[in-house]
C-alpha cells in the first residue's frame, strides 16, 4: 500500500507523469464503452447473418415453387 502511495506521489510531482496518469485513467474509462460497442456490433452482425439466411431460404422455396408450377404446366399440355 505504501509503495502504491509513493508511486502516486512521484507521478503527481512529475508533469509527464500527470499526463501519463490522465491517459491511463481515460483509457480505463473507455474500456467498458468499447466492450459495449463491440458486443452491439456482434449482435448486429448476427442479425444480418440470420436475415441473409432467411432471405436465401425464401429464395430457394420460391424457386422450388416456380419449378413445380412450370412442371405442372408442361404436364397439362
Amino acid at each position: 500500500m505504501a509503495d502504491t502511495i509513493a508511486s502516486a506521489n512521484r507521478i503527481a510531482r512529475d508533469p509527464q507523469g500527470r499526463i501519463t496518469a490522465a491517459t491511463a485513467i481515460g483509457m480505463n474509462a473507455l474500456k467498458p464503452i468499447m466492450r459495449f460497442q463491440v458486443s452491439m456490433l456482434r449482435m448486429w452482425a448476427d442479425s444480418i447473418e440470420r436475415f441473409a439466411g432467411n432471405y436465401e431460404k425464401g429464395l430457394e422455396e420460391t424457386a422450388t415453387a416456380v419449378e413445380e408450377q412450370s412442371g405442372k404446366g408442361r404436364a397439362a399440355q
